[in-house]
This record gives C-alpha cells, structure tokens and sequence, in this order.
C-alpha cells in the first residue's frame, strides 16, 4: 500500500478537476458608447463558507479512515492539526513522515483481517438459509423471487435494478435511488456479479453474498473496507438486444483495478 499525507489527497482531486475544466468563453466587449461593467465574483456566505470548511474535515477524516484510529488517536491528530497552525509541532514531519507507509500498511491489514473475519461468519450464516446455493467460488445465491424469462450469459449485456450493502446493512449503492435501472456488459464486472447473474431468469430476484475475493478483494473501495463480503439484490429486467440497448450503458458495479 502506498500511503500519502491525506491533506495531499485531499488537495490532489479539486486541483486536477480544476485543470481539466474548459476555461471559459471570453467576455463580450462592450458597445460603443456605453460604458463597461465590471462584474464582481460571486461570494458565498459566511454560513456556506463554515459549511465547505467543515467539508474539508469530512474529506480529511476519509482519508484517515483506512487508518482504524481509536478515539485517543484521533485527539492526537487534532492536536496535531492546531499546533501545525500555530506553528508548533511537536515532531519534524520530515522524520516521522517517511514511517507513515509502514504504519498505514499495518493498520490497513488489521482491518481488512477483521473485516475478513466478520464476513466470514456472515457467509456460513447466509449459506444455511433455507433455498441458499454455495458455488465453489464462494458465492452464497438465493433465489428470491423465481422469474420466467432466459437467463444470460457471460457474453451478454443486461439490465438490472439492484442495492448493495455491507454485512452491517449499510447501503453502499442502489439503482432504485438513481431511480433507473443499470445497463453493463456480464463480462465486464465483478466475477460474483458475472456468475451470480447467469442463475438469474428475466423478471427474477436473487440475493447474492460475495466474498471479498470475487468482489473488490482487500484493496475495497473508498465505500467498500478491504476484505469486506458485499451483499447484493438483483432484479433482472432484460437482457438486452441492440434493439433495447439504451444509448449509454453504466458498468456499476466495475470490476477491482
């Protein structure tokens, strides 16, 4: 794992977009005779400004969050933000900052060994459910509402409604709150989406269980802990013929890079 200071993470992506934003359109000149406006910068209130402060806590604390910090250390790195601001530190950041890559890949694998854990027992619990399939890969199916259409292969695109939790119920991504089902080629994604969908008949419901090594493995995604088991409801809608092909297709979920 590579660490990087999660300030500089958090200042990479807004200078990036930034670059890559079109400039804009020249201003028009004025009309002969009259006199040119000056249009001054919009401003954001004292309230909005606070809000966008606060913003930049939220964004440093995601950054931290890989980092499995208990209370105590989260005081620590409070601390050390306002002596920095004064100032003030109590350590050279140019002598602790190169042990920050060990430490946060030590941390990192404490929390993708309990995650894997955790998942664990959750799987062997969705495994004894009544009606409950184990593949080889690991893939715990359940077969929710039976549909009577074909069932897709690996080859095919389809389009699903779907929602996707962690273990702990918690909500990571959901067609149904995009209000439009997702459309993405079954080969394209990840392997417990590639084959737990070909068990799926048009206007069925299943329940997949996906351990982490057929979902996004111990690498997670910023949503997603390393290591975690992902719990999906599927709808398969269609499978779809360049006749019901929407003109842009989503690939959500994608597979780990």
């Amino acid at each position: 794992m590579r660490l990087t200071l999660p300030l500089a993470l958090l200042l990479a992506a807004p200078l990036t977009a930034a670059a890559a934003e079109p400039q804009a359109p020249p201003a028009p000149k004025p009309a002969v005779g009259k006199p040119a406006t000056t249009a001054s910068a919009p401003e954001t209130s004292a309230g909005e400004d606070e809000k966008i402060v606060y913003a930049i806590g939220l964004s440093i604390w995601r950054s931290l969050s890989q980092l499995d910090l208990d209370p105590s250390e989260v005081a620590i790195v409070q601390r050390a933000i306002g002596d920095a601001a004064a100032g003030k530190p109590e350590v050279a950041l140019e002598e602790y900052g190169k042990k920050l890559e060990a430490f946060g890949r030590a941390r990192t694998e404490r929390v993708v060994e309990r995650e894997k854990a955790r998942s664990q027992a959750y799987l062997e619990k969705a495994a004894a459910e009544p009606g409950a399939i184990r593949s080889e890969s690991g893939l715990v199916f359940l077969d929710v509402q039976p549909g009577t259409g074909a069932s897709p292969s690996a080859k095919d695109t389809v389009k699903v409604h779907y929602r996707g939790t962690l273990v702990d119920g918690t909500e990571f991504d959901s067609s149904y709150k995009r209000g439009e089902p997702a459309q993405f080629a079954l080969g394209g994604v990840i392997r417990c989406w590639t084959e737990g969908v070909q068990r799926i008949k048009v206007g069925g419901k299943a329940r997949l269980v996906c351990p982490a090594d057929i979902a996004y493995g111990d690498r997670g995604r910023p949503s997603i802990p390393g290591g975690a088991a992902l719990v999906f409801e599927i709808e398969l809608v269609d499978i779809v013929t360049p006749e019901t092909a929407t003109p842009k297709a989503t690939a959500t979920p994608t597979p780990p890079s």
